[in-house]
């Protein structure tokens, strides 16, 4: 016998018996799920439902005209408490709003400390440093923002700044 001729009988029996096996796990398989489709009927069922609920839409789209079920129950938000009002002391301001032009002299302002910039500004009174706080100021100097651009601040809080920046300058 030819060798090419022994090749091609060995190579067509190994071709056939995967052929073979290949068919009768096919068959196998078909028997198997025979016997376990039929039992888990009702198992379907319940998993069918739940895979329905999983993937439901989020919500429903309505075109005008059309009719939809009421929403479910609605909670009404509770109310935002008012917040407290705190009142802050005369440094307490400064530190927050004054500093930024009176620690540095931004804009003319005079600088807490400096003797010689208030000695003039002092000497006006009391009332109208606190008026020219609380209301603005255009002078020679610079500019004074009405209460220091902080609007939130009320008048009495101002004029413990003013009285603090001062006192502290005298």
């Amino acid at each position: 016998m030819n060798r090419d001729q022994k090749f091609f009988d060995m190579y067509s029996l190994v071709i056939g018996v995967l052929a073979a096996i290949a068919i009768g796990i096919l068959v196998l398989a078909l028997k198997v799920s025979d016997l376990t489709q039929g039992v888990y009927t009702q198992d379907v069922a319940e998993f069918q439902a739940a895979v329905n609920e999983r993937i439901k839409p989020v919500s429903d789209v309505y075109l005008p005209g059309e009719e939809h079920a009421s929403a479910g129950p609605t909670v009404a938000p509770a109310a935002e408490p008012e917040p407290v009002a705190t009142v802050m002391s005369g440094p307490q301001v400064y530190n927050s709003a004054c500093i930024a032009c009176h620690g540095t002299g931004v804009g003319g302002a005079p600088k807490v400390g400096d003797v010689a910039a208030w000695e003039p500004r002092i000497a006006k009174g009391l009332e109208v440093l606190h008026d020219h706080a609380i209301n603005g100021f255009t002078g020679d100097a610079g500019v004074m923002l009405a209460k220091g651009g902080r609007m939130d601040l009320s008048d009495a809080e101002v004029e413990d700044a003013v009285d603090y920046m001062v006192g502290e300058s005298q």
